[in-house]
């Protein structure tokens, strides 16, 4: 699952996704619970339209009794949204997102010890990858929380995310579940926030090999790294992390 990534401002949100011109989003490393932007379908307007807003990443369920979870809900299963308590609703309700991402990182154990590394885009764009988001109020002020969390598809078949995550020697290669996010291509933005659960579901899947560029986080750079750097071990110090998934499989 994804506990860091780093999102742009929103003036590169604007160069891709046609929203948030003004926005006084800067952009910022985030991590749950720590806010971060997303653009959503915009149900002020009678037609299409998108808006950015910024909310903590870490859904927020309609449920919740406050809004700081003591559980995580910063990634979520695609498998599981249409019937999981805390996404059923959104997922119903078509509150997808596209959360906007230069990188994201995931942790590596081939070595034994979790190395992070770090995934960008190999044409050099920021990801749009997929999400859910609510709006949670507060009963005693009214005041409101918005908040998303972020799709994770199966990998097991993916030659690069599959070797992500720490390992259950219970189950066979094939049978790990290794977690991937969902990434959304921009002229695919319209489909994923307007259309219907059915086409939304045709858009979930984990991106191939060549569209990454991947490296250990400290021997990565996003002008920079070499494309070929995923197929050697991860061998690197690992990044830093106050959120480090020293267990390391899977998402909520």
């Amino acid at each position: 699952m994804c506990t860091r990534y780093v999102s742009p401002d929103s003036a590169a949100i604007e160069r891709i996704w046609q929203v948030g011109r003004g926005h006084p989003w800067r952009g910022a490393e985030v991590f749950p619970r720590a806010p971060g932007a997303f653009i959503r379908a915009d149900r002020t307007q009678t037609e299409a339209a998108r808006e950015l807003v910024v909310g903590a990443w870490g859904l927020i369920p309609w449920f919740a009794k406050e809004p700081r979870l003591t559980y995580s809900t910063q990634n979520a299963r695609s498998e599981e949204v249409a019937a999981k308590a805390s996404y059923k609703q959104p997922w119903a309700r078509g509150q997808r997102c596209i959360i906007p991402a230069w990188t994201f990182d995931e942790p590596n154990w081939e070595t034994g010890r979790n190395v992070w590394w770090r995934f960008g885009r190999a044409d050099g764009l920021p990801w749009g990858l997929a999400g859910l988001w609510a709006t949670w109020v507060d009963k005693a002020t009214g005041e409101l929380h918005e908040s998303y969390t972020m799709l994770t598809v199966n990998a097991d078949a993916c030659p690069l995310m599959s070797r992500m995550h720490k390992p259950d020697p219970r189950f066979a290669p094939n049978e790990q579940d290794k977690r991937a996010v969902v990434p959304i291509e921009a002229e695919d933005a319209d489909l994923w926030l307007h259309g219907t659960p059915r086409d939304a579901a045709g858009l979930i899947r984990f991106a191939p090999v060549e569209a990454y560029v991947a490296a250990p986080a400290a021997q990565f750079a996003r002008a920079g790294a070499a494309a070929d750097l995923w197929a050697a071990p991860g061998d690197a110090d690992p990044a830093p992390d106050p959120a480090d998934d020293a267990s390391g499989n899977g998402g909520v």
